[in-house]
């Protein structure tokens, strides 16, 4: 098949491009920027901004169907500009989709549309995990809305599902490690509450693995057309424990320190209005939102996924993470 993967040249974005090729389909992306290790997979580049329309809806044209997979993440920034991209650009994939006949519609979303001020959840499924309200991120808000926009356009004409992936790592990651092994090294990071409190992550190739076994299963009547489903390795365990793994495949010093909820949420409020304020550059080491959801259980079941596209991880945490040490330590 023809398949358009919307930011192609992200860390997921790639693995999903590689994998479709793999599996025999002509691949095509449509980025911001251009990103060699595409050309090295044949991957066709398609250069522009999600939320100009005229420009999206002729990059679509002739494609069999979508991975919808950029967005713009992260804790800090302007509403308007986590609008335009990820709720602006949404639609304007949607609306491609119909104009052009394209009749699947893969979209990644993020656990963050349920988060609720430091509400655990714990084995939690779509179906029993309502959405979040009062978020204290424009991250999460919008995607809150796309998610919402992509599973009410399921129908006859086009099916669609929504994937939560929970905190992709592995080899290639160049945000959520970098980060962590930075702060390690500089002394600056510490756990909220403890880190006793349990999270799910996924590794890489088990993030692709779902979205490649939903397309495989999507289609108009579908089980798993017009849902939403959670994703993650189905290994639940304490921030402390997850992330000193992670450092110590990096080869960087481990954590021990750690600070009161309370006293990072107050951070995290400081940072909120300083950063503005002062007009500094970055994102603040610290928000609100972040000190919420580094603080609060978060792990869910992987039933759903499995009994309705067979969802299941292929590459456990212990693997992954000698895969991890291997690329990165040589």
């Amino acid at each position: 098949m023809k398949i358009l993967v919307t930011g192609g040249g992200g860390f997921l974005g790639q693995a999903l491009c590689r994998g479709l090729v793999e599996r025999g389909h002509e691949v095509a992306s449509f980025n911001r920027g251009h990103y060699p290790p595409l050309d090295a997979l044949g991957v066709r580049q398609l250069r522009g901004d999600l939320a100009d329309r005229e420009t999206v809806a002729a990059v679509a044209r002739g494609f069999d169907a979508i991975f919808h997979n950029a967005a713009k993440a992260g804790a800090w920034g302007s509403y308007d500009s986590y609008h335009a991209a990820n709720v602006t650009g949404t639609q304007n994939v949607l609306d491609a989709c119909r104009a052009h006949g394209i009749g699947r519609l893969v979209y990644t979303s993020t656990p963050s549309v349920t988060h609720r001020k430091t509400h655990p959840v714990e084995g939690g499924t779509a179906d029993t995990v309502p959405y979040g309200e009062g978020f204290k991120a424009p991250y999460a808000t919008t995607k809150l809305i796309a998610e919402q926009a992509v599973l009410a356009a399921n129908d006859a004409g086009l099916a669609t599902v929504a994937l939560r992936p929970r905190l992709i790592w592995g080899p290639g990651d160049q945000q959520i490690l970098p980060r962590l092994v930075e702060r390690a090294r500089q002394g600056r990071l510490r756990f909220i509450g403890g880190g006793h409190n349990r999270i799910d992550t996924t590794y890489i190739d088990n993030a692709a693995q779902a979205h490649f076994d939903a397309f495989e299963h999507l289609a108009p009547g579908a089980a798993c057309a017009g849902r939403a489903y959670f994703i993650s390795n189905g290994e639940p365990k304490p921030t402390r424990e997850i992330v000193n793994a992670l450092l110590a495949a990096a080869g960087a010093p481990q954590v021990e320190g750690s600070i009161p909820f309370g006293a990072a949420y107050a951070i995290g409020a400081a940072c909120e209005t300083l950063w503005p304020l002062l007009r500094l550059q970055g994102e603040p080491p610290m928000t609100r939102f972040l000190a919420e959801q580094l603080s609060t259980a978060h792990w869910y079941s992987m039933a759903p996924a499995t009994r309705d596209f067979g969802y299941r991880p292929r590459v456990t945490i212990a693997e992954g993470l000698e895969r991890l040490r291997a690329a990165l330590q040589g």
